[in-house]
């Protein structure tokens, strides 16, 4: 019954969409009509005098342009292509178990099986529309069977559109057991039969004709002509997508309150259960994002195994969290991932894929865009990275004319030191500090003014200078770097994402996290330099922790306390509580580090 409810409210929904584009087309069509009134009646002697002949030329001029404007949207609109969801694409024959648990389901629903599998990395699933022509030729198949709910019209004379594909959160392959992906599924697959229905197919692609339209009018790259006659078609499809909207946000309600419904019947009770690990598979993926695999890509590698990392980063929290016992104990189940042929593969095309959408990489590995493997990343990404922040952290301080310490050292006299760190962020701030009484300042662009306006910094002013001169330091670095060109079109199969479906200039579409303020970035560069002592002069090694990323090995022990010493350090100028933890470790802080 509530399916019956649901597809009932959809299908009403869609004919007032469908409604509105009627009474767009009645209204470019009301002049033409006048017109022929008036030059049906002049020609026949019942519309006749002086001044109907000039109204009869004005308006059948009128009707002709209104007809060609009309004409001319109704193009922009059709041949608009629509946004597509970047996406890893799944060729049956390398999933075909994964295929064959799509279409029994579909079954048990009793609905169309999807077109086609990709995946996204990312936590959620859903169905796509990818019949557009720009998209590549619909896979269309006459049905001698009629569509559930359209009556009275033989199969023959119907068009049936093709099944949408069907997108999958490739972090769930990877964490969920099969019958849990099955059950996670299920309500998704179940959009099928909604979407089969004729005039809800009918209303989507005339609300995704106008949403492409209205992007291809807004397109910046244009000449002053283009803009004009594009501004018009804009606001045309503008106004027409603002009046369909509300019956297309409750049309795609009653599409989803129709499939959940019907897939309420399949695997209820092991759905429940995998909720729970959808939302834990979210938080995992994005602890994995922000703190494992941000730093990666800002040092130019990306790890190529996201999707393996998801797994292990929610078992490490399932061995620290009491909250998440038990979910470990499903990994002896049949992982979904072995529903693929080849995992590793389609692991790290997604992971390539969320490199470029959370972060804007290229599209291909190259000399400074290189794939690492969780093995070396200690060594690839953890040291690289902190003693290239702890050498960008020495090379602020000469800039700002900070002598380096006095006392002398048998190997370098001239070495970076952590003691050198330390001695200025401790001592009193002085109204300048020295480099002749003047600030850090740069190479006086636009990076080192902003550098300087709106930062909240440290509260002192050599950590705020500090903090200037690195959030400057690192934004010429990042200007410096050339634009990586916008990759061709991939040629089909699973190896790469749909690179042809979008626009590679908009990348990153989703980044992760916002500028990091100068207080941050001095507290890394600061932590980093405090690690690169400890391991050059206390046999530290550099870490990977599943859940808070970098990690220093002290005595093969993970270090939790540094980051409050180091807040003391640059916020209040207290050394004290950092020189006891260097003490009490065995870091020596005036011997030279080895930097890159």
């Amino acid at each position: 019954m509530g399916v019956e409810v649901g597809a009932q409210a959809a299908r009403s929904r869609a004919l007032a969409v469908l409604r509105i584009r009627s009474r767009a087309l009645a209204v470019a069509l009301l002049p033409a009509a006048v017109a022929v009134v008036l030059l049906v009646g002049g020609s026949t002697g019942h519309i006749d005098g002086g001044g109907w002949g000039v109204v009869r030329w004005l308006v059948a001029g009128l009707a002709v342009l209104v007809l060609l404007s009309a004409a001319a949207i109704a193009l922009v609109v059709v041949r608009s292509r629509p946004a597509v969801s970047p996406t890893v694409p799944i060729a049956e024959e390398s999933a075909p178990d994964l295929y064959r648990m799509v279409r029994d389901l579909a079954d048990r629903l009793e609905v169309p099986a999807p077109s086609a599998i990709a995946l996204t990395p990312d936590c959620d699933s859903w169905l796509e529309d990818r019949t557009h022509p720009a998209h590549g030729p619909p896979r269309t198949e006459p049905q001698e069977e009629e569509i559930e709910g359209v009556r009275g019209l033989p199969s023959a004379h119907r068009r049936t559109p093709a099944a949408p594909v069907l997108v999958i959160g490739s972090p769930f392959l990877w964490w969920m057991r099969v019958g849990e992906l099955r059950a996670v599924l299920a309500p998704v697959v179940a959009g099928t039969g909604p979407s089969a229905h004729p005039d809800i197919a009918a209303a989507r692609r005339f609300v995704r004709g106008l949403d492409a339209a209205v992007a291809v009018t807004s397109s910046p790259t244009r000449g002053p002509l283009s803009r004009t006659v594009l501004g018009g078609v804009g606001w045309v499809a503008r106004l027409l997508l603002r009046s369909c909207r509300g019956h297309a946000a409750e049309m795609e309600r009653g599409v989803a309150a129709a499939a959940a419904e019907r897939a309420q019947a399949v695997d209820y009770g092991l759905r429940i259960v995998a909720q729970e690990q959808v939302g834990l598979a979210y938080a995992g993926w994005d602890r994995l994002l922000t703190r494992v695999a941000l730093p990666a890509w800002r040092m130019g590698r990306w790890p190529a195994r996201l999707d393996a990392g998801v797994v292990a980063a929610l078992t490490e929290l399932s061995r620290r969290d009491r909250l998440a016992e038990g979910f470990a104990s499903r990994l002896g189940e049949r992982p979904a991932c072995d529903l693929l042929e080849e995992p590793g593969a389609v692991d790290e095309a997604a992971s390539l894929l969320a490199a470029r959408l959370f972060h804007g990489g290229p599209a291909e590995s190259g000399p400074d865009w290189a794939p690492v493997d969780w093995d070396e990343y200690p060594d690839e990404v953890v040291d690289r990275k902190w003693r290239t922040d702890a050498a960008r952290l020495h090379r602020v301080l000469d800039a700002l004319g900070v002598s380096r310490s006095s006392e002398p050292r048998a190997s370098d006299p001239d070495g970076p030191t952590l003691a050198r760190v330390m001695d200025h962020l401790s001592t009193e701030a002085l109204p300048a500090v020295e480099n002749g009484g003047a600030v850090y300042e740069g190479d006086g662009g636009p990076e080192d003014e902003a550098a300087y306006e709106g930062d909240s910094g440290p509260e002192s002013e050599r950590s705020a200078a500090l903090a200037a001169g690195l959030s400057a330091e690192l934004a010429r670095e990042e200007a410096a770097v050339p634009a990586e060109p916008s990759a061709p079109p991939a040629s089909g199969g699973q190896a790469g994402p749909d690179t042809a479906l979008w626009d590679d200039g908009t990348l990153p579409l989703f980044p992760l996290q916002p500028p990091r303020t100068g207080r941050e970035l001095l507290a890394d560069h600061v932590a980093a330099m405090v690690c690169c002592a400890a391991m050059d002069t206390a046999g530290a090694t550099p870490g990977l922790d599943w859940l808070d990323g970098p990690s220093l090995l002290i005595n093969g022990e993970r270090s939790v306390d540094l980051g409050p010493r180091v807040l003391s350090l640059i916020e209040d100028g207290d050394p004290a509580p950092l020189r006891a933890w260097l003490l009490h470790l065995g870091i020596r802080p005036e011997k030279p580090v080895r930097l890159v």
